[in-house]
């Protein structure tokens, strides 16, 4: 078994992987930026290094600074956690040459499932469906343009070297192809340094529905089924959710065999993640993800395994733990990210330190988060918080779970998701299963602002407010109006939410006056 292990990542996924580590007895050692220095994941560790400035190239993506803690450290393997290098295939040989063990796939599947255009190759070899389109980079536009007619509109121009909605373009008409392709290309050249773009067709209104693989190194693979993660914004995931709502028993079966089918073909080792478009009744592959993905999560909550577990012992040279007819499922599992972002301005970037917090409990209730009061939120980095994970018997009591937890969920200091979220789980047609990639854009209420409640209960309690202003002899209270997914008490308070803080503030009563040894708040 693996002794010790460098986790190079940051945020929630380093304090993941730290916690799964510690239970297995593995000796921790984290890496923090002058960003993070009083990170959670750096205060967690057995052992934490610097590694460099706040800017990512110049820490987490600086592969010797981090082989160098490394061999400092004294680990015998390396954990990339997902983003920064965990899908770079010169990362994951640069690991081994050192000596260590990657806790990963090998650097030959990172490559070829990282290069999109290999990767639709491989998997149309190996009898996985895939979206119609070309299999080699575009030379101009004029070839996207004669590859879009010959796939007939509408298509979607990719970077085949990245994913994440970068370096994509919709093309509806052949007179935009020119146009679009420069724009992909130039994106995708900035994002990952290859400028390289093919073509699929664009399918309208598509569920984007993945399957969760592992491998090990003695030719085992199996499935440990679906997650739903249709609710989605610029090609970025919001809300995650398994089983599917979608998916029956045959189609989990057809989709799981074709996602194993891709990872046998690839010789996959760990975790990794293969996506897939599902329009009417078909279902294409989109690309492979080799690490752990973010909503990793809500498969652990519905099969009851620990995947940070498993990674390790695979990588370690063990079997995989369970055969496919044992893998269990029980429930409904969602996910809600939490990032720190305005959605009702357009989901700008929102900075700030982080004051208090108030995460959620009770059964079912999972807070996977990357930080604590005093926490200071940057631009240098995913505006990715924390996960917020629900679980019940059913997707009905899932919904309602996770509803009652956004409502508790506090983290003052920076605008956040969580609005946005609270109303999604209200929605009907979220609660009917309706979902499509198109969800957001299709229901522009959700991002109208507004007071909810009514005037008359807004009125109400600005009135109590006010008038306990009065008797403390303070300030009258800024009353914040706007469309937050909150009810008119959670948003016309004070700005110091509910129940006993550590210091000692109290929910104020009306009937109380103020004494003269003054009353704290």
């Amino acid at each position: 078994m693996i002794e010790s292990v460098l986790v190079a990542n940051r945020g929630e996924i380093a304090l993941r992987v730290i916690r799964g580590a510690k239970e297995m007895g593995i000796r921790t050692v984290a890496v923090f930026s002058e960003a993070d220095r009083i990170s959670p994941h750096v205060l967690l560790a057995d052992e934490a290094y610097p590694i460099g400035p706040a800017r990512a190239s110049e820490s987490y993506l600086a592969t010797e600074t981090l082989l160098e803690v490394a061999r400092r450290s004294g680990v015998d393997a390396v954990h990339p956690g997902y983003g920064f290098l965990a899908e770079r295939g010169d990362f994951a040989e640069a690991v081994a040459r050192a000596g260590l063990i990657f806790v990963g796939p090998s650097a030959a599947t990172i490559r070829a499932m990282g290069d999109k255009t290999e990767a639709r190759r491989r998997m149309a070899a190996a009898g996985v469906p895939v979206v119609p389109g070309n299999d080699v980079p575009l030379a101009s536009g004029r070839a996207a343009r004669e590859v879009a007619e010959a796939v007939g509109f509408p298509v979607v121009l990719k970077a085949a070297a990245g994913g994440g909605g970068k370096g994509m373009r919709v093309v509806r008409r052949a007179e935009d192809a020119g146009s679009a392709f420069e724009a992909a290309r130039r994106e995708a050249e900035a994002a990952f340094g290859d400028g390289s773009v093919y073509v699929e067709r664009f399918l309208e209104r598509p569920r984007h529905i993945e399957i969760q693989i592992f491998g090990d190194r003695h030719g085992g693979a199996i499935h440990l089924f679906e997650r739903e993660c249709s609710i989605q914004r610029r090609h970025q995931k919001l809300i995650e959710e398994s089983p599917s709502p979608l998916v029956g028993p045959e189609e989990r079966r057809r989709m799981g065999e074709a996602a194993v089918r891709a990872a046998r073909a690839v010789d996959y080792i760990g975790a990794g993640t293969v996506e897939f478009l599902h329009a009417g009744d078909e279902f294409f592959f989109l690309e492979m993800n080799t690490r752990l993905q973010v909503e990793h999560p809500v498969t652990e909550m519905v099969t009851g395994l620990d995947l940070v577990e498993w990674q390790f012992r695979v990588a370690a040279g063990e079997q995989l733990p369970l055969r496919q007819e044992e893998i269990p499922m029980r429930g409904h599992a969602i996910e809600c990210r939490i990032t720190s972002e305005s959605p009702f301005d357009g989901f700008l970037p929102a900075t700030g330190s982080i004051g208090e917090m108030v995460v959620p409990g009770g059964p079912g209730v999972r807070w996977d988060g990357g930080i604590a009061g005093g926490t200071r939120i940057g631009l240098h980095y995913d505006p990715l918080l924390g996960k917020l994970i629900t679980w019940a018997p059913d997707r009905s009591g899932a919904i309602r779970r996770m509803e009652r937890a956004l409502g508790e969920l506090r983290i003052d200091g920076v605008a956040t998701s969580t609005p946005l979220l609270l109303r999604i789980m209200r929605e009907p047609d979220f609660l009917e299963g309706r979902l499509s990639t198109a969800y957001l854009p299709e229901h522009p209420a959700l991002f109208e602002t507004g007071v909810e409640g009514g005037d008359g209960e807004v009125l109400a309690v600005a009135a109590a407010l006010l008038e306990h202003e009065r008797r403390r002899g303070g300030a009258a209270p800024r009353i914040r109006r706007g469309g937050t997914g909150l009810s008119a008490w959670q948003r016309l308070g004070t700005g110091r939410g509910h129940g006993p803080r550590r210091d000692g503030w109290q929910p104020f009563r009306l009937d109380r006056p103020r004494t003269d040894t003054g009353e704290r708040r």
